[in-house]
Protein backbone atom coordinates (compact mmCIF):
# COMPACT_ATOMS: atom_id res chain seq x y z
CA UNK A 1 0.00 0.00 0.00
CA UNK A 2 2.84 2.42 0.69
CA UNK A 3 5.16 3.83 3.33
CA UNK A 4 5.12 2.58 6.90
CA UNK A 5 2.83 5.37 8.09
CA UNK A 6 0.46 4.74 5.16
CA UNK A 7 0.50 1.01 5.98
CA UNK A 8 -0.41 1.64 9.62
CA UNK A 9 -3.29 3.97 8.79
CA UNK A 10 -4.52 1.74 5.95
CA UNK A 11 -4.72 -1.27 8.26
CA UNK A 12 -6.41 0.75 10.98
CA UNK A 13 -9.08 2.13 8.60
CA UNK A 14 -9.46 -0.99 6.45
CA UNK A 15 -8.82 0.87 3.20
CA UNK A 16 -5.85 2.32 1.28
CA UNK A 17 -4.66 5.60 2.76
CA UNK A 18 -2.20 7.99 1.16
CA UNK A 19 -0.08 10.86 2.46
CA UNK A 20 -1.96 14.16 2.52
CA UNK A 21 -5.33 12.63 3.42
CA UNK A 22 -7.12 13.88 6.51
CA UNK A 23 -8.49 10.93 8.45
CA UNK A 24 -10.40 10.29 11.66
CA UNK A 25 -9.14 7.20 13.46
CA UNK A 26 -9.75 5.25 16.66
CA UNK A 27 -6.88 5.69 19.10
CA UNK A 28 -5.59 2.57 20.83
CA UNK A 29 -4.11 4.35 23.86
CA UNK A 30 -3.97 7.89 25.21
CA UNK A 31 -0.98 8.54 27.48
CA UNK A 32 -0.28 11.46 29.81
CA UNK A 33 2.08 11.98 32.73
CA UNK A 34 2.35 14.14 35.84
CA UNK A 35 3.21 17.24 33.82
CA UNK A 36 0.57 16.89 31.12
CA UNK A 37 -2.39 15.21 32.81
CA UNK A 38 -3.76 18.40 34.48
CA UNK A 39 -4.65 20.15 31.20
CA UNK A 40 -6.20 16.96 29.83
CA UNK A 41 -8.32 16.72 32.99
CA UNK A 42 -9.36 20.36 32.59
CA UNK A 43 -10.44 19.81 28.97
CA UNK A 44 -12.36 16.70 30.02
CA UNK A 45 -14.20 18.58 32.77
CA UNK A 46 -14.95 21.55 30.53
CA UNK A 47 -16.66 19.26 27.99
CA UNK A 48 -18.58 17.45 30.70
CA UNK A 49 -19.03 14.09 28.99
CA UNK A 50 -17.84 10.63 30.16
CA UNK A 51 -14.63 8.87 29.17
CA UNK A 52 -15.42 6.56 26.28
CA UNK A 53 -13.10 3.68 27.25
CA UNK A 54 -11.14 3.95 30.49
CA UNK A 55 -8.94 1.01 29.56
CA UNK A 56 -7.38 3.16 26.83
CA UNK A 57 -6.32 5.89 29.27
CA UNK A 58 -2.77 5.49 30.63
CA UNK A 59 -1.25 7.85 33.20
CA UNK A 60 2.35 7.91 34.47
CA UNK A 61 4.22 9.78 37.18
CA UNK A 62 7.81 10.18 35.98
CA UNK A 63 8.80 13.76 35.18
CA UNK A 64 8.87 14.97 38.79
CA UNK A 65 8.35 11.84 40.86
CA UNK A 66 8.70 11.56 43.78
CA UNK A 67 7.42 15.12 44.04
CA UNK A 68 10.40 17.49 44.53
CA UNK A 69 8.29 20.41 45.80
CA UNK A 70 4.86 21.21 47.23
CA UNK A 71 3.43 22.35 43.88
CA UNK A 72 4.33 19.03 42.24
CA UNK A 73 2.89 17.15 45.22
CA UNK A 74 -0.39 19.08 44.98
CA UNK A 75 -0.58 18.42 41.23
CA UNK A 76 0.01 14.71 41.67
CA UNK A 77 -2.62 14.50 44.41
CA UNK A 78 -5.19 16.09 42.09
CA UNK A 79 -4.33 13.56 39.36
CA UNK A 80 -4.65 10.66 41.81
CA UNK A 81 -8.00 11.97 43.02
CA UNK A 82 -9.17 12.15 39.39
CA UNK A 83 -8.07 8.58 38.69
CA UNK A 84 -9.91 7.32 41.77
CA UNK A 85 -13.03 9.25 40.77
CA UNK A 86 -12.93 7.88 37.20
CA UNK A 87 -11.76 4.34 38.12
CA UNK A 88 -8.74 4.56 35.83
CA UNK A 89 -6.62 1.44 36.33
CA UNK A 90 -3.66 2.09 34.02
CA UNK A 91 -1.53 4.09 36.44
CA UNK A 92 2.26 3.68 36.66
CA UNK A 93 5.02 5.29 38.70
CA UNK A 94 7.86 2.90 38.02
CA UNK A 95 9.96 4.79 35.49
CA UNK A 96 9.96 6.90 32.35
CA UNK A 97 6.57 6.78 30.63
CA UNK A 98 7.91 5.63 27.25
CA UNK A 99 10.01 2.83 28.73
CA UNK A 100 7.12 1.65 30.89
CA UNK A 101 4.66 1.84 27.98
CA UNK A 102 6.94 -0.59 26.13
CA UNK A 103 7.58 -2.89 29.08
CA UNK A 104 3.90 -3.10 30.04
CA UNK A 105 2.89 -4.16 26.54
CA UNK A 106 0.95 -1.13 25.32
CA UNK A 107 3.30 -0.62 22.35
CA UNK A 108 2.84 -3.15 19.53
CA UNK A 109 3.00 -3.04 15.72
CA UNK A 110 0.11 -1.24 14.03
CA UNK A 111 -1.16 0.53 17.13
CA UNK A 112 -1.93 4.26 17.18
CA UNK A 113 -0.92 5.95 20.44
CA UNK A 114 -1.19 9.63 21.27
CA UNK A 115 0.94 10.83 24.14
CA UNK A 116 1.07 14.01 26.14
CA UNK A 117 4.83 14.05 25.65
CA UNK A 118 6.83 15.07 22.60
CA UNK A 119 8.90 11.88 22.65
CA UNK A 120 5.91 9.58 22.15
CA UNK A 121 7.54 9.09 18.73
CA UNK A 122 9.63 6.48 20.57
CA UNK A 123 7.00 3.82 19.88
CA UNK A 124 7.78 3.94 16.17
CA UNK A 125 10.73 1.61 16.81
CA UNK A 126 8.09 -1.13 17.06
CA UNK A 127 6.10 -0.24 13.94
CA UNK A 128 3.64 1.65 16.14
CA UNK A 129 2.41 5.14 15.24
CA UNK A 130 3.31 7.12 18.34
CA UNK A 131 2.89 10.88 18.32
CA UNK A 132 3.11 13.72 20.81
CA UNK A 133 -0.18 15.53 21.38
CA UNK A 134 -1.39 18.60 23.23
CA UNK A 135 -3.04 17.76 26.53
CA UNK A 136 -6.29 19.49 25.61
CA UNK A 137 -6.60 17.29 22.52
CA UNK A 138 -5.96 14.23 24.66
CA UNK A 139 -8.76 15.27 27.01
CA UNK A 140 -11.08 15.42 23.99
CA UNK A 141 -9.86 11.99 22.83
CA UNK A 142 -10.69 10.51 26.24
CA UNK A 143 -14.30 11.34 25.46
CA UNK A 144 -14.45 10.53 21.74
CA UNK A 145 -11.93 7.67 21.54
CA UNK A 146 -10.85 9.20 18.24
CA UNK A 147 -8.73 11.94 16.76
CA UNK A 148 -7.89 13.28 13.33
CA UNK A 149 -4.60 13.33 11.44
CA UNK A 150 -3.27 14.61 8.21
CA UNK A 151 -1.31 11.54 7.06
CA UNK A 152 2.30 12.77 6.76
CA UNK A 153 4.61 12.45 3.79
CA UNK A 154 7.68 10.33 4.44
CA UNK A 155 11.38 11.04 4.41
CA UNK A 156 13.31 7.80 4.03
CA UNK A 157 16.71 7.65 5.75
CA UNK A 158 18.69 4.61 4.67
CA UNK A 159 21.64 3.81 6.91
CA UNK A 160 24.37 1.52 5.58
CA UNK A 161 27.64 0.21 6.97
CA UNK A 162 28.54 -0.33 10.61
CA UNK A 163 29.78 1.72 13.54
CA UNK A 164 33.37 2.74 13.94
CA UNK A 165 34.87 1.66 17.30
CA UNK A 166 33.58 3.93 20.06
CA UNK A 167 30.65 5.13 17.96
CA UNK A 168 27.05 4.10 18.65
CA UNK A 169 23.49 4.67 17.42
CA UNK A 170 23.37 7.88 19.49
CA UNK A 171 26.34 9.23 17.53
CA UNK A 172 24.64 8.33 14.25
CA UNK A 173 21.38 10.06 15.23
CA UNK A 174 23.20 13.19 16.37
CA UNK A 175 24.93 13.19 12.99
CA UNK A 176 21.54 12.84 11.25
CA UNK A 177 20.15 15.75 13.28
CA UNK A 178 23.13 17.84 12.25
CA UNK A 179 22.52 17.04 8.58
CA UNK A 180 18.75 17.63 8.52
CA UNK A 181 18.47 20.42 11.08
CA UNK A 182 15.87 20.91 13.77
CA UNK A 183 13.15 21.68 11.20
CA UNK A 184 14.36 19.29 8.50
CA UNK A 185 11.41 16.90 8.86
CA UNK A 186 8.62 19.13 10.12
CA UNK A 187 5.30 17.20 10.12
CA UNK A 188 6.91 14.34 8.20
CA UNK A 189 7.13 10.67 8.97
CA UNK A 190 10.79 9.67 9.05
CA UNK A 191 11.38 6.07 8.08
CA UNK A 192 14.71 4.56 9.16
CA UNK A 193 15.97 1.48 7.33
CA UNK A 194 19.03 -0.16 5.82
CA UNK A 195 21.51 -2.85 6.75
CA UNK A 196 22.71 -0.78 9.71
CA UNK A 197 19.23 -0.63 11.27
CA UNK A 198 18.66 -4.33 10.52
CA UNK A 199 21.66 -5.29 12.65
CA UNK A 200 20.80 -3.09 15.64
CA UNK A 201 19.27 -4.45 18.86
CA UNK A 202 16.08 -2.76 20.02
CA UNK A 203 17.71 -0.56 22.66
CA UNK A 204 19.69 1.15 19.89
CA UNK A 205 16.88 1.21 17.32
CA UNK A 206 14.69 3.10 19.79
CA UNK A 207 17.05 6.08 19.65
CA UNK A 208 16.10 6.93 16.05
CA UNK A 209 12.31 7.32 16.41
CA UNK A 210 12.83 8.88 19.85
CA UNK A 211 15.05 11.63 18.45
CA UNK A 212 13.02 12.09 15.27
CA UNK A 213 11.23 14.66 17.43
CA UNK A 214 14.42 16.72 17.40
CA UNK A 215 14.24 17.16 13.61
CA UNK A 216 10.59 18.21 13.70
CA UNK A 217 9.06 14.89 12.64
CA UNK A 218 5.45 13.93 13.27
CA UNK A 219 6.67 10.38 13.82
CA UNK A 220 9.70 8.15 13.34
CA UNK A 221 9.19 4.57 12.19
CA UNK A 222 11.15 1.35 11.73
CA UNK A 223 9.75 -1.73 9.96
CA UNK A 224 8.86 -4.74 12.09
CA UNK A 225 11.17 -7.74 11.77
CA UNK A 226 12.23 -10.78 13.79
CA UNK A 227 14.30 -8.62 16.16
CA UNK A 228 11.21 -6.53 16.97
CA UNK A 229 9.01 -9.56 17.58
CA UNK A 230 11.58 -11.41 19.67
CA UNK A 231 11.95 -8.36 21.91
CA UNK A 232 8.19 -7.95 22.33
CA UNK A 233 7.82 -11.62 23.19
CA UNK A 234 10.72 -11.82 25.64
CA UNK A 235 11.09 -8.35 27.14
CA UNK A 236 7.54 -7.01 27.42
CA UNK A 237 4.07 -8.02 28.58
CA UNK A 238 2.67 -7.58 25.07
CA UNK A 239 0.61 -10.46 23.73
CA UNK A 240 0.96 -11.56 20.13
CA UNK A 241 0.66 -12.51 17.44
CA UNK A 242 2.44 -9.45 16.07
CA UNK A 243 2.16 -8.13 12.53
CA UNK A 244 5.30 -7.66 10.47
CA UNK A 245 4.47 -4.20 9.18
CA UNK A 246 6.82 -3.17 6.37
CA UNK A 247 6.61 -0.61 3.55
CA UNK A 248 4.96 -1.95 0.37
CA UNK A 249 5.92 -0.20 -2.90
CA UNK A 250 6.46 3.07 -1.02
CA UNK A 251 6.71 6.49 -2.65
CA UNK A 252 8.89 8.74 -0.54
CA UNK A 253 8.95 12.51 -0.58
CA UNK A 254 12.70 12.39 -0.09
CA UNK A 255 15.37 9.71 0.27
CA UNK A 256 18.67 10.14 2.11
CA UNK A 257 21.44 7.55 2.29
CA UNK A 258 24.11 7.78 4.97
CA UNK A 259 27.17 5.55 5.31
CA UNK A 260 27.67 4.95 9.02
CA UNK A 261 31.23 3.76 8.39
CA UNK A 262 32.24 7.42 8.22
CA UNK A 263 30.67 8.60 11.50
CA UNK A 264 33.04 8.96 14.44
CA UNK A 265 31.85 9.85 17.98
CA UNK A 266 29.65 12.94 17.88
CA UNK A 267 28.51 15.65 20.29
CA UNK A 268 25.44 17.86 19.98
CA UNK A 269 26.81 21.13 21.31
CA UNK A 270 25.13 23.97 23.17
CA UNK A 271 22.52 25.30 22.47
CA UNK A 272 20.81 23.11 19.79
CA UNK A 273 20.58 19.44 18.92
CA UNK A 274 21.54 20.12 15.31
CA UNK A 275 24.77 21.82 16.43
CA UNK A 276 26.46 18.47 15.83
CA UNK A 277 30.24 18.18 15.72
CA UNK A 278 32.78 15.38 15.89
CA UNK A 279 33.65 14.87 19.54
CA UNK A 280 37.30 15.64 18.80
CA UNK A 281 36.30 19.26 18.05
CA UNK A 282 35.20 19.85 21.65
CA UNK A 283 37.41 17.34 23.43
CA UNK A 284 38.87 18.72 26.64
CA UNK A 285 35.95 21.04 27.47
CA UNK A 286 35.55 20.97 31.30
CA UNK A 287 32.30 19.41 32.49
CA UNK A 288 30.58 19.97 35.85
CA UNK A 289 27.94 17.26 35.58
CA UNK A 290 27.54 14.01 33.65
CA UNK A 291 24.01 12.63 33.41
CA UNK A 292 23.22 9.16 32.04
CA UNK A 293 19.58 8.25 31.57
CA UNK A 294 16.34 9.45 29.89
CA UNK A 295 13.98 7.86 27.36
CA UNK A 296 16.86 7.95 24.87
CA UNK A 297 19.66 6.21 26.76
CA UNK A 298 18.45 5.04 30.16
CA UNK A 299 18.07 1.36 29.33
CA UNK A 300 20.06 -1.47 30.88
CA UNK A 301 22.33 -1.87 27.86
CA UNK A 302 23.19 1.85 27.90
CA UNK A 303 24.12 1.68 31.57
CA UNK A 304 26.10 -1.50 30.93
CA UNK A 305 28.19 0.32 28.28
CA UNK A 306 28.83 3.10 30.80
CA UNK A 307 29.68 0.67 33.61
CA UNK A 308 32.03 -1.40 31.45
CA UNK A 309 34.18 1.68 30.81
CA UNK A 310 34.05 3.05 34.35
CA UNK A 311 34.62 -0.27 36.15
CA UNK A 312 37.59 -0.13 38.49
CA UNK A 313 38.02 3.62 38.02
CA UNK A 314 36.84 6.73 39.87
CA UNK A 315 34.86 9.63 38.50
CA UNK A 316 36.51 13.04 38.44
CA UNK A 317 36.51 14.62 41.91
CA UNK A 318 34.68 17.82 41.00
CA UNK A 319 32.28 16.36 38.40
CA UNK A 320 28.85 15.25 39.59
CA UNK A 321 27.96 11.98 37.88
CA UNK A 322 24.31 10.92 37.93
CA UNK A 323 22.70 7.76 36.57
CA UNK A 324 18.90 7.42 36.43
CA UNK A 325 17.62 4.01 35.24
CA UNK A 326 14.69 4.27 32.84
CA UNK A 327 12.50 1.92 34.87
CA UNK A 328 12.25 -0.28 37.92
CA UNK A 329 12.94 -3.29 35.70
CA UNK A 330 16.16 -1.67 34.48
CA UNK A 331 17.24 -0.95 38.05
CA UNK A 332 16.49 -4.51 39.14
CA UNK A 333 18.61 -5.88 36.31
CA UNK A 334 21.41 -3.50 37.31
CA UNK A 335 21.26 -4.90 40.83
CA UNK A 336 21.14 -8.51 39.64
CA UNK A 337 24.08 -8.06 37.24
CA UNK A 338 26.27 -6.13 39.67
CA UNK A 339 26.19 -2.78 37.89
CA UNK A 340 25.00 -0.88 40.95
CA UNK A 341 28.13 -1.85 42.87
CA UNK A 342 30.38 -0.94 39.93
CA UNK A 343 28.82 2.52 39.69
CA UNK A 344 28.84 3.16 43.43
CA UNK A 345 32.46 2.05 43.74
CA UNK A 346 33.31 4.58 41.01
CA UNK A 347 31.59 7.42 42.88
CA UNK A 348 28.46 7.61 40.73
CA UNK A 349 25.16 8.79 42.24
CA UNK A 350 22.26 6.51 41.27
CA UNK A 351 18.98 8.41 41.14
CA UNK A 352 15.34 7.37 41.16
CA UNK A 353 13.83 5.65 38.15
CA UNK A 354 12.33 8.32 35.94
CA UNK A 355 13.21 11.39 33.92
CA UNK A 356 15.56 12.78 36.53
CA UNK A 357 17.62 15.81 35.52
CA UNK A 358 16.42 15.79 31.91
CA UNK A 359 13.59 18.26 32.24
CA UNK A 360 15.05 20.43 34.98
CA UNK A 361 12.33 19.70 37.53
CA UNK A 362 14.17 17.21 39.69
CA UNK A 363 17.62 16.43 41.09
CA UNK A 364 20.62 17.42 39.00
CA UNK A 365 19.95 21.08 38.17
CA UNK A 366 22.72 23.20 36.71
CA UNK A 367 23.97 26.50 38.15
CA UNK A 368 24.82 29.51 35.98
CA UNK A 369 28.01 28.94 34.04
CA UNK A 370 28.02 25.15 34.53
CA UNK A 371 28.31 22.64 31.71
CA UNK A 372 26.72 19.20 31.53
CA UNK A 373 27.45 16.21 29.30
CA UNK A 374 24.36 14.04 29.05
CA UNK A 375 22.72 11.24 27.06
CA UNK A 376 19.50 13.25 26.73
CA UNK A 377 17.77 13.91 23.41
CA UNK A 378 17.75 17.71 23.58
CA UNK A 379 19.87 20.51 24.97
CA UNK A 380 17.66 23.60 24.86
CA UNK A 381 18.71 26.64 26.86
CA UNK A 382 17.48 26.36 30.45
CA UNK A 383 16.34 22.76 30.15
CA UNK A 384 18.41 21.52 33.10
CA UNK A 385 18.18 24.58 35.31
CA UNK A 386 19.93 27.88 34.72
CA UNK A 387 19.55 29.50 31.32
CA UNK A 388 23.21 30.42 31.68
CA UNK A 389 24.29 26.75 31.78
CA UNK A 390 25.31 24.68 28.76
CA UNK A 391 24.28 21.14 27.78
CA UNK A 392 26.22 18.77 25.50
CA UNK A 393 24.77 15.49 24.22
CA UNK A 394 26.56 12.25 23.42
CA UNK A 395 26.63 8.49 23.84
CA UNK A 396 26.80 6.49 27.09
CA UNK A 397 30.38 5.55 26.23
CA UNK A 398 31.41 9.19 25.80
CA UNK A 399 29.57 10.03 29.04
CA UNK A 400 31.63 7.42 30.90
CA UNK A 401 34.95 8.67 29.55
CA UNK A 402 33.92 12.25 30.34
CA UNK A 403 32.92 11.26 33.88
CA UNK A 404 36.37 9.80 34.51
CA UNK A 405 38.29 12.82 33.28
CA UNK A 406 35.91 15.65 34.13
CA UNK A 407 36.14 16.98 30.59
CA UNK A 408 34.69 15.86 27.25
CA UNK A 409 36.71 12.78 26.36
CA UNK A 410 36.79 10.41 23.40
CA UNK A 411 35.64 7.01 24.72
CA UNK A 412 37.97 5.12 22.40
CA UNK A 413 40.90 5.65 24.74
CA UNK A 414 39.03 3.56 27.33
CA UNK A 415 37.62 0.89 25.03
CA UNK A 416 38.82 -2.63 25.70
CA UNK A 417 40.39 -4.45 22.77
Amino acid sequence: MGTLVEEIFSRKLGRPVKAGEIVMVDVDYMMTHDNTSPLAIKAFRDIGKPIMDKDRVVIHFDHAYPAPNVLAAETQKKIVDFMKEQSIKNFYHQGICHQVMIEEGFVTPGKIIIGGDSHSNTYGAFGCFGVGFGSTEIGVAWISGKTWFRVPETIHIKLTGKNLPGSYAKDVMIYVAGKLGMDGATYKSVEFSGEYIDRLPMHERIIFPNMSTEIGAKCGLIAVDDTTIKFLENETKAEGPFEKIVPVNPRYEREIEINVDEIEPQVACHPDVDNARPLKDVEGLPIDEVFLGTCTNGRYEDIEIFADIIKGKKVSRFTRVLVNPASRNVLQKMIDKGLVKILQDAGVTIGVTGCGACIGRHAGLLAPGEKAFTTMNRNFVGRMGSAEAEIYLGSPAAAAATAIEGKITDPRKYMRA
